[in-house]
């Protein structure tokens, strides 16, 4: 668990640096097309199903719903002008950075549950998920990413749990960077 911590760490602030620029960049374009701040703060499950709030560039209206996208009827109808191109592209992902650093999230895990998807919470409780640090990426996200259900995902993040080590990490994450690449499994 020490060389994952020190490698999400150097991975996390070397990106941080690198993608400074686009950054700042995605925070004024986000606050130039729409109502609102740069980020948005939302409250996340994270190890042993403590809340933490995880920022991310906000890519829906402020007067959305706060429930997960794939419950929205219509959810292009929140979207701000960019929501869906940031989200195509993950940049409104990049702030969690921020996270990783401060040990609430890792690199590669189980993607954050909202506060309310108790169905996502209790079936990896059930599984022993909980007790892995949420991540930026993981193996449920490189398999299906929105097109999967809970139980598909709840599957592949107990795999991820059985499985995990520095190799398979690697794997994901290179996994990551061609799905991001083309924009595959987003659905908003």
């Amino acid at each position: 668990m020490s060389l994952k911590r020190a490698f999400d760490v150097t991975v996390a602030s070397v990106a941080i640096l690198v993608f400074a620029l686009p950054m700042a960049i995605v925070a004024f374009a986000v606050r130039l097309t729409s109502k609102g701040p740069a980020l948005y703060w939302s409250d996340r499950v994270g190890r042993d199903n403590r809340l933490f709030s995880m920022p991310k560039f906000r890519t829906m209206r402020i007067d959305a719903p706060v429930v997960a996208t794939h419950l929205l009827k219509d959810a292009n109808r929140h979207l701000t002008p960019i929501g869906g191109f940031l989200r195509k592209t993950s940049l409104d992902e990049l702030p969690q950075l921020w996270c990783i650093l401060k040990g609430e999230m890792s690199l590669v895990g189980p993607r954050p549950a909202l506060f309310n998807q108790d169905d996502l919470i209790a079936a990896r409780t059930a599984r022993g998920v909980h007790r892995l640090a949420p991540g930026l990426t993981g193996w449920a996200q490189v398999n299906g990413r929105d097109e999967l259900s809970v139980p598909e995902k709840v599957a592949l993040d107990a795999e991820y749990c059985t499985r995990q080590s520095f190799y398979f990490d690697l794997r994901i994450l290179l996994m990551t960077a061609i799905k991001v690449t083309g924009a595959a499994g987003v659905s908003h």
